[in-house]
């Protein structure tokens, strides 16, 4: 079993984790979908990320929500995201870059140690770190689809 920590923000009161190039992204185990929170300049010329589709409905924030779907690839501690969609929705003023869904950790084993300011996630056998995370439209509703990509020689 492979596993990491990653740090979280003493000064936060919810698992708001640092990632690289100076990004934080708050830890929401209710969240479906990640959500980048933060400037869309940011996301595209900072991330490289790619428009994929404006003005995309979605349940969030208490209640329905607009944002645009971007492709990106993102790296959290071990974890990677190769082309991964994110809902771009800079609304609220918050002191995070994203919101890290659930849906972002299936099928691994995480642990918010609150006590010890650390997010703690291990790969069960099996599993890979490289993960690939899509957002698709089924019949007029978003579904979140994540799996593991496992290399095989």
């Amino acid at each position: 079993m492979k596993q990491f920590t990653l740090r979280l923000d003493a000064r936060q009161q919810r698992p708001v984790v640092a990632l690289k190039n100076g990004l934080s992204a708050l830890l929401d185990t209710g969240a479906y979908f990640p959500v980048w929170t933060d400037s869309e300049e940011v996301l595209v010329s900072g991330m490289g990320g790619t428009l994929v589709r404006k003005h995309v409905p979605f349940i969030g924030f208490g209640g329905t929500a607009y944002g645009n779907l971007y492709q990106v690839t993102l790296e959290v501690g071990g974890l990677i995201f190769p082309n991964m969609h994110i809902i771009a929705n800079d609304e609220l003023e918050l002191s995070y870059n994203l919101i890290l869904s659930a849906t972002m950790f299936q099928g691994l084993i995480y642990e918010i140690d609150d006590k010890n300011h650390k997010l703690n996630i291990a790969l069960p056998q099996g599993e890979s770190n490289v993960r690939n995370l899509k957002i698709e439209d089924k019949n007029g509703h978003l579904h979140v689809l994540c799996h593991s990509t496992l290399f095989r020689i």
